[in-house]
């Protein structure tokens, strides 16, 4: 797990923590910003309001990868194979 990672996810259990809210959009869903997985699936929900694409780092087992994904939920693949996904702070 990156350290950017680790950070990001402690800041979030403080906020929580807290009673803060976390930033979502208006009318938000079931689904959540950033990586998440259902029973059999995995994806990533890119949050956004400027319609921007970003690249992801997809950790699996073996070799991670990178993805550029658009606005909305994409599907990464079978949950069980997918480790997880995080922002890498570029654009693409």
């Amino acid at each position: 797990m990156s350290l950017r990672r680790s950070l990001a996810s402690a800041l979030g259990v403080v906020l929580l923590g807290l009673g803060l809210p976390l930033a979502t959009p208006s009318g938000a869903a079931a689904d959540p910003c950033g990586f998440y997985k259902t029973g059999s699936d995995a994806f990533y929900n890119h949050c956004t309001s400027d319609g921007s694409n970003v690249v992801i780092e997809v950790e699996v087992r073996g070799p991670n990868y990178e993805r550029c994904v658009g606005p909305g939920r994409s599907w990464l693949g079978s949950s069980g194979r997918i480790n997880g996904a995080f922002y890498t702070g570029r654009t693409c």
